[in-house]
């Protein structure tokens, strides 16, 4: 449903938000012997990004401090990676869990996948402009030092050809391009996967939508089939998720959640980016996606999975009790 679906946030604005009154009461909670937890949870789970901001900069005004520094000294393990998460302005944290992904031994491929083919044209704008501006180093470049072969050409794609929104989704088109598709894949004798990358990356997700439907029409078989029988491995999960996320965003990312908790140990890392960058705009149809998929709810699996906290802060985001 792509852009059809009204998004829920679970976190919002305060309406009776004082930036001076929140940074002293953190300076309080951090102050002398032992720290207040439950007021850090309180205060910055229960503000929009922007005021976080609004905080961080009276803290730093009032008290010449840095409040990201001070909540690093005070906090530790995964609680203090979700506090930290929250203090950094949207677009950065995401730019911050690219490079986490690609610098050091080995790619996460998986963070790539998530972060870039979830978002529109004008998102991924803002997280190339932010990651120059972090890193002085262009993300296309590091993603292509990083990746290889029709996974790397994919991500390139996306990064810089820009998703064309600029014109209303036409069925005619949609049909035009579903036939591109077919005879890429299932007509041919191997497969087209430079005319896969093409129309994945440069397509808007209203147009993709359409033309997932056509294709569905003219051949009997659904994207995700066809997907499947032509390509595998990262650039399979890339197209998979595009394909998500045109069509639902939430159903992927409640997916993303449950495999993050699934099996032995809990990927820490993929649980707190989801529940944070998207508290302030779908967590709740992701809440709501996750118990219709699994038939628990999202905070009854987050309360198994983490303690003390850590669980206290992620409950929170959640909305839960």
């Amino acid at each position: 449903m792509g852009d059809y679906y009204t998004p829920e946030p679970t976190v919002f604005s305060a309406s009776d938000f004082n930036a001076a009154e929140d940074g002293m009461a953190l300076r309080t909670a951090m102050k002398g012997f032992g720290t207040d937890e439950q007021t850090i949870i309180d205060i910055l789970t229960h503000r929009s990004n922007s005021q976080r901001q609004e905080i961080a900069k009276f803290f730093t005004e009032e008290y010449g401090r840095n409040l990201i520094d001070d909540l690093k000294s005070e906090l530790g393990g995964h609680f203090e990676d979700v506090i930290v998460a929250l203090m950094v302005p949207h677009v950065d944290y995401l730019c911050k869990q690219l490079n986490k992904a690609m610098v050091g031994a080995g790619t996460n491929e998986n963070t790539l996948i998530e972060i870039l083919c979830s978002k529109n044209n004008q998102e991924i704008k803002l997280i190339v402009d932010a990651y120059e501006r972090l890193y002085d180093r262009p993300l296309a470049e590091h993603v292509c030092s990083e990746t290889s072969s029709d996974f790397r050409r994919l991500l390139t794609l996306i990064i810089t050809e820009d998703r064309d929104d600029s014109y209303p989704p036409s069925p005619a088109y949609a049909l035009t391009m579903a036939k591109c598709l077919r005879e890429a894949g299932e007509l041919k004798f191997g497969t087209d996967e430079e005319v896969f990358n093409k129309i994945m990356a440069h397509e808007s997700f209203p147009q993709l939508k359409l033309i997932f439907e056509a294709y569905k029409e003219i051949s009997g078989r659904t994207i995700e089939q066809a997907l499947q029988n032509e390509l595998s491995g990262e650039l399979l999960d890339a197209m998979l998720a595009i394909v998500e996320n045109v069509q639902h965003p939430p159903t992927f990312f409640a997916k993303r959640i449950h495999d993050a908790c699934e099996g032995m140990g809990t990927d820490d890392k993929t649980l707190i980016r989801i529940i944070v960058s998207r508290s302030e705009i779908d967590l709740g149809n992701i809440k709501r996606e996750f118990e219709r998929l699994y038939d628990k709810t999202l905070e009854s699996v987050v309360k198994g999975e983490t303690s003390g906290d850590y669980k206290r802060a992620l409950v929170a985001l959640i909305g839960g009790p």
